[in-house]
């Protein structure tokens, strides 16, 4: 919430309790999903960037796919207008957020070159950057594993320093994750997310 609405809450949160009230009655039969998704387009249209960004966040959390997001921007068309549709796309792209790349939502991505491959050993986990986005670089027994170091929860860009052995743990919510499979193995469920990658020429490359 912003800082006046927190002071309302606290200085008249006995007129404002019926509000929020009246909120959580009238969306107890949609899903949770659902809900979040709808809140989403009335905070676009508001144009209320921190709250469009909360409930972004919310709505991916409880399992909506980008594509639900965008296609619910699209057909809110007649309400929102071009302009407010371009105004939540823009804050998406500067989000940066892995799952709403091309790549990620079935495009054809870009391959970018992440690093040689030369003297990296099996078993070896790496944090590099490549064209703007942080990278943790794994490579197994099986071959290359390149993840986003973006947290899954809510984005936070994960440093090198967090890796311990096979464990990565966000420091802000302490999600854990074993870079071997990229699975969450504490606090959350969502893994990290894995681009697809390849060696050309003694060097890796990931598309996103």
């Amino acid at each position: 919430m912003s800082d006046a609405l927190n002071y309302l809450v606290k200085a008249r949160g006995d007129a404002l309790g019926h509000y929020f009230a009246f909120l959580k009655e009238c969306g107890k039969h949609l899903d949770p999903k659902t809900r979040n998704l709808i809140s989403v387009i009335t905070k676009v249209d508001a144009q209320t960037e921190r709250g469009f960004k909360q409930y972004l966040g919310r709505a991916l959390r409880e399992g909506c796919t980008p594509l639900e997001v965008l296609d619910a921007l699209l057909m809110a068309f007649p309400t929102l207008g071009l302009a407010k549709i371009v105004w939540a796309t823009d804050i998406i792209l500067a989000l940066d957020l892995p799952e709403f790349q091309p790549g990620a939502l079935g495009a054809k991505g870009e391959w970018h070159d992440v690093m040689a491959t030369k003297g990296f050993k099996v078993g070896d986990t790496q944090r590099v950057e490549c064209d703007g986005r942080g990278l943790f670089v794994h490579r197994a027994d099986e071959g290359w594993r390149v993840y986003d170091s973006r947290c899954p929860h809510q984005t936070t860009d994960i440093p090198h320093l967090a890796l311990e052995g096979c464990t990565l743990t966000c420091p802000k919510h302490e999600w854990q994750f074993d870079v071997r499979s990229g699975a969450c193995i504490a606090k959350g469920t969502s893994p990290l997310k894995l681009w697809p990658s390849k060696v050309a020429r003694g060097r890796l490359l990931a598309q996103w």
